[in-house]
């Protein structure tokens, strides 16, 4: 029989800056995913699985994120919180020049839980580090968020964004989950399983010749 996950909950740029500034989500709807951010911490906290909470900073001066600007504080719903690791970061990846790692090592974390934004730059580039260096991963999907694009190959909403970012991380790279299904884990000490590259191919061809 499998041991219980031991987990720790990544909360992943929770800033000002994706509610009230230069760079706002718009799927899922920010003040839902909010909410369900502060469910999984709330959650974490109760069953004794630490909470590391980071923050990310451009240079000075730089339209968003910029260090001491209020879109670069947490937003407040994090920041009154607990959390049991604080710290900054300047790449999409939260292990890319940071302490995570050996933090996550010393601490005996085998499953990391992502949530925060964005799905498919910070959280995607977190969990393919996460994955590709042993950990399993879990991304909450009602917990996290994306914002539109334009630029010369074309465009893409929040929605289509997110949605195909998932997809793509369910196929190995993590198990995406909603905040409901992890909060039944947590408190069940079970694992949430991913799919494969291989299963996911196989039922589109099928739904494409149905």
């Amino acid at each position: 029989m499998s041991s219980a996950p031991r987990r720790a909950l990544l909360v992943v740029d929770v800033q000002n800056e994706y509610f009230s500034g230069n760079l706002r989500i718009e799927y899922p709807e920010p003040q839902q995913s909010l909410a369900n951010i502060g469910r999984a911490m709330d959650a974490a906290t109760a069953a004794g699985i630490p909470v590391i909470v980071v923050r990310h900073l451009a240079p000075a001066g730089a339209p968003i994120f910029a260090p001491g600007s209020v879109g670069a504080e947490l937003h407040p719903e994090i920041a009154r919180r607990p959390c049991d690791l604080l710290f900054d970061k300047h790449l999409a990846s939260c292990f890319a020049g940071t302490q995570l790692a050996d933090w996550l090592q010393q601490r005996g974390i085998d499953t990391l839980s992502v949530v925060g934004y964005m799905t498919h730059n910070c959280d995607d580039a977190t969990v393919r580090h996460a994955a590709h260096h042993g950990w399993k991963v879990e991304l909450l999907h009602d917990a996290a968020g994306s914002l539109p694009y334009r630029n010369a190959l074309g465009s893409a909403s929040a929605e289509e964004i997110h949605r195909v970012f998932c997809v793509v991380m369910h196929t190995g790279f993590a198990a995406v989950c909603s905040t409901t299904d992890w909060l039944a884990a947590v408190a069940g000490g079970e694992a949430l399983a991913t799919d494969s590259v291989w299963q996911s191919h196989q039922r589109a061809l099928a739904g494409n010749a149905a």
